[in-house]
């Protein structure tokens, strides 16, 4: 049995797949999501609502990969303090890239994977571009 780290199986396979410059998605419950053969695999982590939260989830996952960088909605800025300030300490300066929302949406259909949190507050989304350990 694992001693850290991430325990939900099928979200830790699905890292365990991923390669440089895929794409991750963290949505908060609202973000509508591609479906169907041609939509990414989702992981849906949410229980209640608020329950992971955002940050919960997206901070286990930066401790399980290597980012080069993320990009999120604009409209966060203005509709979202909190994940504001949770993306500008986690991406600073350039490692953080902002989009219109309706972009986001259109880069989230060819993410390698979309990971669904719990979160309840507008626009606490990010797309998680992978690295290389080296």
């Amino acid at each position: 049995m694992k001693r850290s780290g991430i325990f939900h199986r099928q979200l830790s396979g699905a890292l365990a797949e991923l390669g440089h410059t895929d794409t991750v998605m963290v949505c908060d419950a609202g973000l509508p999501i591609p479906a169907g053969p041609a939509g990414p695999p989702v992981v849906d982590l949410a229980f209640v609502a608020g329950v992971p939260s955002f940050e919960q989830v997206l901070t286990a996952l930066l401790d399980e990969l290597v980012i080069e960088g993320a990009t999120a909605a604009l409209e966060v800025r203005e509709h979202n303090p909190s994940a504001t300030a949770l993306l500008d300490g986690l991406f600073p300066g350039p490692a953080l890239e902002l989009v219109p929302h309706e972009e986001l949406k259109v880069r989230t259909a060819a993410a390698r994977l979309v990971v669904r949190t719990g979160e309840a507050r507008p626009y606490a989304n990010v797309l998680l571009r992978c690295g290389v350990p080296f």
